[in-house]
């Protein structure tokens, strides 16, 4: 899983992060550099005073030497009695002993042993002051790893809002740009670095993507010219034939299936223009539409698919339902929504409810699964035992018809029996 904190905040704690680990790794270094070094000094320093101990009491056995850091002491083979018990059988070197203060603490100090000619002499360094020494330069090491850490942060706050300062400004632009609905070249604000490359590839991506929308909305705008052109001969021409005396009723019949089908064209092809333009809501021009009086209509234009089959289909109006939309805009969708209804019927009934701010299609037809009614109104995706050669665009559109105006389409499967119920709820409605 990705990790969605923002970009400065990684960088600030990356920066952070390294610094105090570099400072830590440092402390930790040098305390140990310094452990190992002080330790040898000691001990060969021990040892060499003890050795020049040895040749003094060689030397002149009267004389005694004196010490300002070290306590030294010698007795011979006969006399090492006197020695502490811990000291009388160490041999020559240099050995760490630990004995209980008069403060009752261990008392640490080295104690440096050399055995020459029958003369055992001992030199004693107190290294309880050097641990102090220690825990007060650990303290400060732990003090400068914090301060510098410190400073890693601010030195990270500073170089991140630095560093991340063209993509902060690039991002602004690009939101100044979707409100102001008015894209410009970016690069010309950009130095020539990978931000100003950016910029570069977003103005390319821009520009394509300009062009592609501007064929696109004059494809549409050609194809809605150039097919209302025969649609409305085929309807005036529908008009006049139906006016002749002498047609038979099975002519009239079909006159009026023609006059239905251009009347569909025509309302798909609007909706299709509206859908094609992108708005985020779509246009009313004051029109108020009877849902009930659409929904009959559509119903007595899909009289004809349901080729024989035993089905009913009913209206059922409730209440009054007006909303302010387009009637090409409802009926393409309810075209969409009825004639599935039809479709997946092989008998039974097609019911349609109109009332309390909704309409719902209620079919007997072998229904839909629960956890694919959403999935139903996703593009080329058909219903299971769909036959015919459609490409499963049906849904789809009246799904962005209804986002179009506010409104909230679903399926869903039938609880009292087999079948589905597709609805709309018009959430913008007129009283």
């Amino acid at each position: 899983m990705q990790s969605r904190r923002k970009l400065r905040f990684r960088l600030v704690l990356s920066f952070a992060l390294f610094g105090f680990g570099l400072s830590a790794m440092f402390a930790f270094a040098a305390l140990n550099i310094r452990s190992r070094l002080e330790d040898q000094l000691i001990t060969s320093s021990l040892q060499d005073e003890v050795d020049h101990l040895n040749q003094q009491v060689l030397a002149h056995p009267d004389r005694a030497p004196s010490f300002n850091i070290v306590k030294a002491a010698s007795w011979s083979d006969r006399t090492i009695y006197k020695a502490p018990l811990d000291w009388q059988n160490l041999d020559t070197g240099v050995h760490d002993v630990y004995e209980p203060g008069p403060d009752g603490r261990t008392r640490h100090y080295k104690l440096a042993v050399r055995r020459n000619k029958g003369v055992i002499s001992f030199v004693q360094y107190d290294v309880s002051r050097d641990e102090l020494g220690k825990k007060q330069l650990l303290v400060s090491v732990i003090g400068a790893v914090f301060l510098f850490g410190v400073l890693s942060l601010v030195l990270g706050l500073w170089l991140s809002r630095k560093v991340l300062k063209p993509v902060t400004q690039l991002a602004q632009r690009l939101r100044e740009f979707r409100k102001n609905q008015k894209a410009e070249p970016l690069a010309q604000y950009f130095a020539d670095d990978e931000v100003g490359e950016l910029a570069r590839a977003l103005d390319d991506y821009a520009d394509r993507l300009t062009a592609m929308v501007e064929r696109d909305r004059e494809f549409n705008s050609d194809v809605s010219h150039e097919l209302r052109t025969p649609l409305a001969v085929i309807a005036s021409t529908t008009e006049l034939l139906q006016g002749s005396p002498d047609l038979t009723e099975k002519i009239s019949e079909r006159l009026k299936r023609i006059e239905r089908a251009s009347r569909q064209a025509t309302e798909l092809i609007e909706a299709l223009l509206l859908l094609s333009r992108a708005e985020r809501r779509g246009p009313t021009r004051g029109e108020t539409t009877e849902v009930g009086k659409v929904a009959s209509d559509v119903i007595e234009s899909q009289r004809p698919q349901m080729r024989g089959k035993p089905i009913e289909i009913e209206l059922s109006v409730d209440d009054a339902v007006t909303v302010n939309a387009p009637a090409s805009v409802l009926s393409v969708a309810l075209t969409n929504l009825i004639g599935n209804a039809i479709k997946y019927t092989l008998e039974g009934s097609v019911r349609v409810e109109v009332g309390k701010g909704r309409i719902e299609v209620i079919d007997t037809g072998p229904g839909i699964k629960p956890e694919d009614a959403e999935r139903l109104f996703q593009r080329g995706v058909r219903g299971e035992g769909a036959g015919g050669s459609g490409a499963g665009l049906g849904l789809a559109i009246v799904r962005r018809l209804c986002e179009l105006y506010g409104w909230d389409v679903s399926m869903r499967p039938r609880s009292d029996a087999n079948g589905a119920i597709a609805s709309i709820i018009f959430n913008s409605l007129r009283s």
